[in-house]
């Protein structure tokens, strides 16, 4: 697998959502730091509740959630994604999800608290704040249409298509995983295409 080495900067990411205006980025900057993690550290944990939301430097990440069959790998992140757990985030509790880097990853980090903290006297950044979780909402609802709907090969097409670049940094099993058929059906599948 090649290693990517392209990033992105904070402005670019927090400017995808909403652009704030320059008094509320710079309240926000305040409170996020630049951290790195190697290759393979699990970043947010299923059986805790998660303190920070992160933006994604550079790197790739997996979430995944074990089951009685093995863990079972359901979203890919990569440079410019928001790496959350929903319900630590909203609701305060532990999360169903793990997040894995498949990478040596770089990240942006802001404490929850704070967040919601800025949400409260800036408007900006609450109306921002909206727009990141409606993002990752639609990002989950195409995914959930995609499983219930499509058939194998299609969800194979619309991953070749959409983010080519998984298959070179992301072992194929775990791509299988998220496409939810076997190692061998994406090999037969990939076999098929070409």
């Amino acid at each position: 697998m090649s290693k990517q080495v392209s990033q992105v900067d904070l402005d670019q990411i927090v400017n995808k959502f909403r652009k704030l205006p320059q008094h509320s980025l710079i309240a926000l900057k305040s409170h996020i730091t630049e951290v790195k993690f190697p290759k393979g550290k699990i970043l947010l944990h299923a059986d805790k509740v998660e303190r920070n939301l992160y933006f994604l430097k550079r790197g790739i990440v997996r979430a995944y959630a074990d089951q009685a069959n093995g863990p079972v790998t359901f979203w890919f992140g990569q440079e410019g994604d928001v790496l959350v757990s929903m319900k630590s985030y909203i609701v305060n509790e532990k999360g169903y999800e793990n997040i894995e880097l498949l990478e040596d990853c770089e990240l942006y980090a802001i404490p929850t608290k704070k967040l919601k903290e800025l949400y409260q006297v800036d408007i900006d950044l609450a109306n921002w704040g909206r727009k990141v979780i409606e993002h990752e909402f639609l990002k989950t609802e195409q995914r959930l249409i995609s499983m219930q709907f499509k058939t194998a090969q299609e969800r194979y097409n619309e991953l070749i298509n959409t983010q080519p670049e998984l298959f070179k940094r992301v072992q194929l099993g775990y791509i299988a995983s998220y496409l939810g058929m076997s190692q061998v059906s994406l090999s037969r599948i990939r076999a098929e295409v070409k």
